[in-house]
């Protein structure tokens, strides 16, 4: 008799962990992310999911919104209460993780921005903005001579937007430490 592995056994395991993963995301999410956040044990498929996910919102356990992105319903989040015991800690822990990363990741994309535009005379302007929940902390615009620097800007900037306000506040702020 060969004993079956991992969490996922049949469609209802498959139902039950996209619940849960449901119901700690903060945004809306399409398929791909939710295989993604899903993804904690390796008898899930892609398949499954697409098989389960038009079920659930058929059933009024999610809601498609924004064209082919979803939402967890009230529906969802009560089953998810009854069932989410069922899922394995270890498939529990490691979903609670990627949804936590998850969602950091999409809250501070709202406050990290990055626009590029090319000017009239060929060259571009990279504007970069951090900002927290009231107001802009820090705007610039800085100048790149091409569209592959202006990229490299606005990457950089999206990746290190913390670091650079921290370091200028800092270099501004130097004077004003060595006088006190």
């Amino acid at each position: 008799m060969e004993q079956q592995r991992g969490f996922i056994h049949d469609m209802l395991d498959v139902k039950v962990l996209i619940l849960y993963v449901m119901s700690r995301v903060m945004y809306p999410v399409d398929l791909q992310k939710i295989y993604e956040l899903s993804f904690q044990d390796d008898c899930l498929s892609y398949f499954d999911l697409a098989q389960a996910v038009p079920q659930m919102v058929e059933t009024g356990h999610l809601e498609e919104v924004d064209g082919n992105r979803f939402v967890i319903t009230e529906k969802g989040r009560e089953a998810c209460a009854v069932t989410e015991d069922a899922i394995a800690y270890p498939v529990m822990q490691r979903a609670q993780a990627a949804t936590d990363k998850y969602n950091r990741a999409v809250r501070r994309s709202s406050f990290v921005k990055t626009k590029i535009v090319k000017r009239e005379g060929g060259d571009f302007s990279v504007q970069l903005s951090l900002n927290d929940e009231v107001s802009d902390l820090l705007k610039m615009e800085l100048m790149a001579p091409t569209q592959r620097h202006a990229y490299r800007l606005a990457n950089a900037f999206e990746e290190k937007a913390e670091l650079i306000y921290r370091t200028v506040m800092d270099q501004l702020l130097a004077k004003e430490k060595e006088d006190t």
